[in-house]
């Protein structure tokens, strides 16, 4: 696992953005063969994408030939409602750059199958080939995407309930009402996240000290569905001083000295 340790958000995110346009930009996607990008929703995203965004107005960066897997999905929302996938994905991203609706693929939440709707999601993945590089947000808790601490660490795209953290964090997204928070969401499952090539989970802010402590020098289990990444063999654990705090102050002077040695 490669650990980046970064300044500030700023840092952090321009780093993810310039890391994701370049492995896209490496490949050559083509119609016949696209890079496939898991992609998450959150605040730690947000400056990730506009930076993307704009490298794709600059002309450095297209996204024609990328398929994008979106990591989650409130269940019960539409995806015109403000609150969803959808929208967010639209909002920081999809309708500013380049994308194909044919190459977006988000769960719905508003199947009548859940069951149906996350085994076509697991194989519309498959059908691509894999995910070339799945970028996810680390959560206080250790959660990525909405694995939920003690989810199953080998699990695929399923039906997870929120614990009443998560829905306090999500609920300035619902007029900070927790109650209009969906109980439950459709999500990719941390073996999901794992099977995919290249992994890059960001963290950033105090709040995600003890998770990235978790993730990085403790051991791999599932009340920290993060420290999985430990195991993967391009796993990138990228964040910034603030999430680095709780570190040993040996650990974080080892993996800037090799990062700062790094090509």
């Amino acid at each position: 696992m490669r650990v980046i340790i970064k300044k500030d958000y700023d840092e952090v995110t321009d780093w993810a953005a310039t890391y994701i346009a370049y492995r896209i930009t490496r490949a050559r996607p083509t119609a016949a063969k696209p890079f496939v990008l898991g992609l998450p929703m959150g605040d730690t995203p947000k400056g990730m994408y506009k930076k993307l965004v704009e490298l794709n107005h600059a002309g450095k960066l297209s996204f024609a030939n990328v398929v994008i897997f979106c990591m989650n999905e409130f269940i019960g929302l539409d995806k015109k409602d403000p609150q969803s996938c959808h929208s967010y994905m639209d909002e920081y991203l999809l309708k500013h750059v380049d994308t194909k609706a044919a190459n977006i693929y988000i769960l719905d939440g508003k199947t009548k199958s859940y069951e149906k709707e996350c085994a076509n999601f697991e194989l519309a993945i498959r059908q691509k080939g894999g995910i070339d590089l799945f970028v996810g947000g680390v959560g206080a808790d250790g959660h990525i995407a909405f694995n939920e601490p003690f989810s199953s660490l080998s699990s695929h795209t399923r039906v997870k309930t929120l614990t009443t953290e998560t829905m306090k964090i999500k609920a300035k997204l619902f007029d900070n009402d927790i109650k209009k928070v969906p109980h439950t969401v459709l999500t990719v499952g941390t073996g999901t996240i794992m099977d995919a090539k290249e992994v890059l989970l960001l963290a950033t802010g105090d709040s995600k000290a003890e998770a990235t402590k978790a993730a990085i020098e403790g051991s791999v289990n599932h009340r920290w569905a993060v420290s999985a990444l430990q195991m993967h063999r391009h796993g990138i654990y990228l964040c910034d001083e603030a999430a680095a705090s709780k570190l040993e102050q040996d650990t974080v002077t080892y993996l800037k000295d090799i990062e700062r040695n790094a090509y």
